[in-house]
């Protein structure tokens, strides 16, 4: 039956909407004048999702992000810092054993199919946001069923394909939200790099997810962004919660210096801009310290003035 209402999207709806066709017609959607989904029903069930616009700088302060670079081994995490607010990304749900995860984004696809036992660990965690997309979240109900989600979901959209609306090129994006006049700031010699400070009308890509949690930050109100595990390198390497037999592949290396540091060199003028600080806590990262400061997990948490 899937399948079947796949072909009839594809023959009633041009190829800009095409990646729309695995929702359609399961899921429907309602928007705020703001530009978000806020009522969301799938295959018959409403799916309660949070607020966005309750969220608008709700919070201040320090963010642990933690991304998923080998380095993570590195860090000594059984001297926690002082409380702070853990933001976690796909497989760093290991580290729930030393933060209380408040905030958490996948916007990976194939993280859902390949790490189910991860994501069921997730989507359990009742004082947790988990951000993801609408795919993400038919992904969810569909393998562990509405009943089984005691978290906070938080539908956000690519800003370059949302959801019943049709899909932007990469260098269709910068023309597309300046004349919407949005809260969109994009590179100055790149159509394709934006950066968005309001996430209810899309949140840009580049290539991996730790530049979505950055944008998604911004949003909350944080102000001081620490990142552990933001290698860019070792792209041989098993993540820090693989092995090398259960390594899943990945396209970073292939794009890193096209779009993901071009990007990261984006976001970090715009955030300082802010007075927003963001530290690298992976020392050996492929990010240069002009783009974020590199500091060691000590000397920013526990080194004496």
């Amino acid at each position: 039956m899937g399948s079947f209402f796949k072909q009839i999207y594809r023959y009633t709806h041009p190829r800009s909407y095409r990646h729309n066709e695995n929702l359609w017609p399961y899921m429907k959607i309602g928007r705020a004048r703001s530009g978000e989904i806020t009522k969301l029903e799938y295959r018959g069930q409403y799916v309660p999702i949070a607020d966005l616009s309750s969220l608008k700088g709700k919070f201040s302060g320090p963010v642990m992000l933690t991304a998923t670079g080998p380095s993570v081994k590195e860090i000594d995490f059984t001297q926690p810092p002082l409380p702070i607010p853990a933001f976690g990304v796909n497989g760093a749900w290991s580290l729930s054993q030393f933060f209380e995860f408040s905030f958490y984004v996948i916007v990976d696809m194939g993280f859902f199919d390949k790490k189910p036992e991860i994501v069921a660990n997730i989507i359990a965690a009742r004082n947790l946001t988990l951000f993801t997309t609408a795919h993400g979240i038919a992904r969810i109900v569909d393998r562990f069923g509405l009943k089984n989600i005691q978290c906070t979901l938080a539908l956000i959209e690519d800003a370059a394909c949302r959801i019943y609306q049709p899909a932007l090129k990469p260098h269709e994006l910068k023309g597309f939200y300046v004349v919407k006049e949005s809260s969109a700031e994009f590179a100055p010699d790149r159509a394709d790099i934006g950066f968005s400070t309001d996430i209810r009308q899309g949140i840009f890509d580049a290539g991996t997810v730790i530049y979505w949690a950055l944008q998604i930050s911004l949003y909350l109100g944080f102000t001081e962004l620490f990142i552990a595990g933001l290698d860019m390198n070792n792209f041989d390497k098993p993540r820090f919660y693989e092995s090398q037999s259960d390594m899943q592949p990945t396209n970073l290396k292939g794009i890193f210096t096209n779009l993901v540091l071009p990007a990261f060199q984006h976001a970090s003028l715009l955030l300082k801009d802010k007075k927003i600080r963001v530290v690298n806590l992976s020392v050996n990262s492929a990010i240069p310290d002009y783009i974020f400061e590199k500091v060691s997990y000590n000397d920013a948490f526990f080194k004496k003035n």
